[in-house]
């Protein structure tokens, strides 16, 4: 008898609602154990607000959210042990310096050896010319490169990433995508990235999931999507799907008495 492992995330018909505005209309869709998955979708399709759920920061108005075979948010507590999260929209405080953050960071996610973990993350993402400088003062590059040290802290089995390299320099971008990508071939981590980059999508992703309004338009492996559609890249596949949408929605609106 062959063994099927579960899917680290699995989301089933996933609804939220604000007042009138329907942010996540049904979504269902699983990423497998150590397998990345891209979360694309113009603002306002439903990311963030999915992203919140998954974290179990938002409480869904209908369906159910699994990770790691347990329930969020009924689980919380025990998973966000194995999870973590990195997004530049998030700032760490200001007067606390990048030592101290990771620190408060490290003993809230309970990591032992934590100072040991500390110098070896400060080795690994070059923060030693700034780890007794406050956040407040860093740069844009060296926010995220300690925003990501943060977000490895725990070793997640699950990482959960928004726009991880928005506003970076290519360079600099380059190098966080290549931490990433060493990241899940050490440790076989789940990564869930919602992104504007196609590129970084391609380069990353195992399979992608393109929403709209809230809903799935469409799904697939990066090169599937890009050969389904008669593209040469993603991004020009994400512009036929956001296109055909305005298409239908414009007609649907000319219909309306």
């Amino acid at each position: 008898m062959i063994e099927i492992a579960a899917p680290a995330i699995a989301v089933r018909d996933l609804g939220k609602s604000f007042g009138a505005v329907r942010a996540v209309d049904g979504l269902t869709f699983e990423v497998g154990a150590g397998r990345v998955l891209g979360l694309l979708g113009g603002n306002g399709a439903g990311k963030t607000t999915t992203i919140g759920m998954l974290m179990g920061l938002i409480l869904p108005d209908s369906g159910t959210v699994t990770i790691l075979g347990r329930d969020m948010p009924g689980e919380r507590a025990a998973l966000l042990e194995a999870m973590n999260f990195e997004s530049p929209y998030v700032d760490m405080p200001h007067r606390l310096t990048v030592r101290q953050n990771l620190t408060v960071f490290g003993r809230l996610y309970r990591v032992p050896a934590l100072t040991e973990r500390i110098a070896r993350l400060a080795a690994d993402f070059e923060l030693g010319a700034f780890l007794d400088r406050k956040a407040g003062q860093l740069s844009a590059g060296q926010k995220t490169r300690v925003a990501l040290a943060k977000a490895l802290l725990n070793q997640p089995k699950v990482l959960l990433l928004d726009e991880p390299t928005a506003s970076l320099d290519p360079d600099t971008a380059d190098w966080v995508r290549t931490r990433l990508e060493d990241f899940r071939a050490t440790t076989g981590a789940t990564i869930l990235l919602a992104s504007h980059n196609m590129p970084e999508v391609e380069r990353l992703c195992d399979d992608v999931v393109i929403l709209a309004g809230g809903r799935i338009e469409d799904h697939g492996a990066p090169d599937d999507l890009i050969r389904r559609y008669g593209r040469d890249t993603l991004e020009e596949v994400f512009l036929d799907v956001a296109r055909r949408r305005r298409a239908l929605a414009a007609a649907d609106a000319e219909t309306l008495p």
